[in-house]
């Protein structure tokens, strides 16, 4: 079972005030996300930086996410906006190699579809990934991620299966070091990035890895909200 985690207020907060939720969500409906029982986790840990609580992520040769559920459509709320900061790049890091495949912040998004109408190729890549890592995989995943050298807005397909996604908000030496405010149109990045439109949102979170390049990274994110336009 997942192991659950302190995050800070201000992040769920955030979320619940913007996204108007029926019911208000509780901080601890965070959890951490392993990749596999294989990798050794990233620690997650709520932290107060000048006077406001943020999540400080290290990943020492790891990885693991931190996320919670979601269940909603996103035609309420297309607008997703967050702030993050990274203390260096990650040498070597490359999203389009799969053994370079890693990044020092991410904010991933997963969704719901139809698994049965795709095609057989991405059904077995589907399949033999849930058994490998023991847990039901969604139908699709965007994720925004901080490059090394890779054009903000560029879409990279990850390595290993074309259900997963990856646009560049956030490249290079440029802001290291300093929050930095990222605003996106959750479905008009889909559409671009998978070519049809999503379907219900089903979780999302945050992730800082360096299990493929055995690096070191260290990451804060905060703010992370949902709108309407």
């Amino acid at each position: 079972m997942p192991r659950r985690v302190s995050v800070p207020t201000l992040l769920a907060a955030s979320f619940t005030a913007a996204a108007a939720l029926a019911a208000p969500v509780s901080p601890s409906g965070w959890i951490e996300v392993k990749i596999s029982e294989d990798k050794r986790p990233t620690v997650y840990r709520e932290v107060r930086e000048h006077g406001h609580a943020v999540v400080h992520a290290v990943a020492e040769a790891s990885a693991s996410g931190l996320g919670r559920k979601a269940d909603f459509d996103l035609k309420d709320r297309p607008l997703l906006s967050w702030r993050w900061k990274v203390s260096r790049l990650i040498p070597g890091a490359d999203n389009a190699v799969g053994n370079r495949e890693d990044s020092p912040a991410r904010v991933i998004l997963a969704f719901d579809g139809d698994v049965e109408k795709l095609p057989l190729r991405d059904r077995t890549v589907i399949r033999m990934s849930e058994k490998l890592s023991g847990r039901k995989l969604p139908y699709a995943t965007l994720m925004y991620v901080w490059a090394n050298r890779a054009p903000v807005d560029t879409v990279i397909e990850n390595p290993h299966t074309r259900r997963v996604q990856m646009i560049v908000v956030s490249s290079g030496e440029a802001g290291v070091g300093r929050w930095q405010t990222v605003a996106r149109d959750v479905v008009a990045d889909y559409e671009h990035a998978f070519g049809t439109e999503p379907g219900r949102l089903l979780a999302y979170g945050v992730m800082t890895d360096t299990d493929n390049t055995g690096e070191t990274a260290e990451a804060w994110y905060a703010d992370l909200k949902f709108r309407a336009r």
